[in-house]
């Protein structure tokens, strides 16, 4: 009777612990079927590296607002590097044999680019690449673009109707619009230099010959009444009347009219415009590649690209981006057809020529 007794205690001693061991693993069963849940979503991963580290130049608002969503979401550090594209390319290229960086975030096409033919990208195809556009992507999937600028004719809407204003580049040459003019000293500006250099490119493209290109600029000197030393000196120039157009990107343009209620209108050039794409990219060797691509996919989410929109006036590459700004929605784009190659290799030359051969010396390069 006892041994049947010391027999039943034993086996209940058995059972017990046996329905604990399964609860443990059914527990542990639940937590990898998550993680393998928001593997798929682009979530939290318990393969990621603790930290990322990102190089951009998106400023410190961006990032800081990036660094705090992201943190949160994933619980990893984000650490960010904010400096100028130009910079952020100079950067990689000298730590290509130490890599200290995972992720860059922002600058043209034309920097990554660059950036593939060093070797310094990784290819990397992320989960929304079916939303972009083919010229939004690099064909090996070394970068992908983020978001558009469009260059625009902007105007004071208190002195030029919109019936008036000039709906294309040549419009611009027209000689009622002397001394109307203003516009940010091209050599200091990359819009500008963009803007200038396209207006070379039209013709060049087809002749190899920037011989037009220059009578265009040298048109556009003599209506243009000063080069501002500063962006917010054109604005301020334009916006107080002493000009009434000017050339530049399309989202400063709106931002400046809906945050700081400026009497700016823009123009989408009716022949096309350049269309600048600013990319994303992992870089090649990256410490942390797995945060990378979390971070990569996490900035281009549809909630990240409709929050770049609305609070910063940033367009989205992405094609499925629902309730955007009407500023986006209702913009018709057209982007100039550019070999972006060729335009990165003969920019320098033709804004040479422009400043040693075609500007007036004596229009004001207003510094007040």
């Amino acid at each position: 009777m006892r041994k049947s007794w010391l027999y039943l205690m034993v086996l209940g001693l058995f059972i017990f612990l046996a329905g604990c061991m399964a609860g443990e693993s059914d527990h542990t069963s639940g937590d990898s079927g998550e993680a393998e849940t928001n593997d798929k979503a682009g979530e939290k991963s318990g393969d990621l590296e603790d930290t990322v580290v990102v190089y951009s130049p998106h400023g410190s608002d961006i990032l800081g607002e990036f660094e705090k969503l992201f943190e949160e979401e994933y619980e990893i550090d984000m650490q960010f590097l904010d400096m100028g594209s130009q910079e952020i390319l100079d950067r990689v290229r000298s730590e290509a044999n130490n890599v200290q960086a995972d992720v860059w975030w922002g600058a043209p096409q034309l920097n990554f680019d660059q950036a593939k033919a060093d070797g310094l990208l990784a290819e990397y195809k992320p989960s929304y690449a079916d939303t972009l556009d083919e010229m939004y992507y690099d064909e090996d999937f070394m970068w992908t673009g983020t978001s558009i600028t469009p260059e625009v004719i902007l105007y004071n809407t208190n002195e030029i109707s919109e019936d008036e204003v000039p709906k294309d580049w040549d419009d611009l040459l027209d000689p009622k619009w002397e001394d109307e003019i203003i516009v940010r000293y091209p050599l200091a500006s990359g819009t500008m230099r963009t803007i200038y250099s396209a207006m070379i490119y039209r013709t060049y493209k087809d002749t190899e010959d920037p011989q037009k290109g220059y009578e265009w600029l040298e048109k556009f000197d003599h209506n243009t009444k000063e080069y501002s030393a500063n962006p917010e000196i054109m604005y301020n120039q334009v916006a107080k009347g002493v000009g009434s157009l000017s050339v530049w990107n399309m989202p400063d343009t709106v931002m400046l009219a809906e945050e700081k209620d400026y009497p700016f209108g823009y123009v989408i050039p009716e022949s096309g415009t350049p269309v600048l794409t600013e990319g994303i990219a992992i870089l090649k060797d990256a410490p942390h590649p797995k945060a990378a691509e979390a971070f990569y996919e996490f900035v281009n989410t549809k909630e990240a690209a409709k929050l770049l929109a609305e609070k910063y006036y940033r367009i989205p590459t992405r094609d499925d981006i629902e309730e955007l700004p009407e500023w986006i929605t209702e913009t018709e784009i057209k982007p100039m057809d550019i070999d972006w190659e060729l335009f990165d290799e003969k920019q320098s030359e033709w804004m040479e020529y422009w400043d040693n051969n075609i500007k007036n010396t004596e229009k004001d390069l207003s510094e007040e």
